[in-house]
């Protein structure tokens, strides 16, 4: 079995966003080899739409070059990225997106592919308590199974995110 089949039969039906791309970060990469019905339905395109083409397909006027900087470099490196863009749907309806994306490593070493959860937040109401990622909530909450494993990952953990 290989790396993309145990992620589809992973992610499959979850109610949160999971992309997969190539390790090609320079332009016009990096591309998507998978993504489920949610990531289809957060970006309002059909999934044989997004699989063949890179992500920056969401990217609009109000997508921060400074976030998009920080998220190039972080692949670059093979690094984690946790941050929040402000995307585009196919309908050119502005939305902010949490993205946790982390590397897939062979066992050389050597980045293979990009792993994205991704999910629509909204800004709290009221005063924040903490950092940049206490300003953001879930759009939509989940009693999806994959949840509790994505805890286990630490999937969306707060901590160091780059903003909106």
């Amino acid at each position: 079995m290989t790396v993309l089949e145990v992620i589809r039969a992973f992610a499959h039906s979850s109610a949160v966003g999971v992309v997969v791309t190539d390790a090609k970060s320079e332009r016009p990469g990096p591309t998507i080899l998978y993504a489920n019905a949610a990531f289809s339905q957060l970006v309002g395109r059909p999934i044989a739409e997004v699989v063949g083409i890179s992500p920056r397909f969401m990217q609009g006027r109000e997508t921060r070059r400074p976030a998009l900087d920080q998220f190039a470099q972080a692949l670059a490196a093979g690094e984690r990225f946790h941050g929040y863009l402000t995307n585009y749907r196919a309908d050119g309806a502005k939305y902010v997106a949490e993205i946790d994306c982390r590397p897939l490593k062979n066992v050389e070493g050597r980045v293979e592919y990009f792993l994205a959860f991704e999910r629509e937040v909204v800004r709290r109401r009221g005063r924040p308590w903490g950092g940049m990622a206490s300003r953001f909530e879930a759009a939509t909450v989940s009693s999806d199974s994959l949840t509790p494993d994505l805890k286990l990952l630490g999937a969306f953990e707060r901590g160091d995110c780059v903003s909106v």
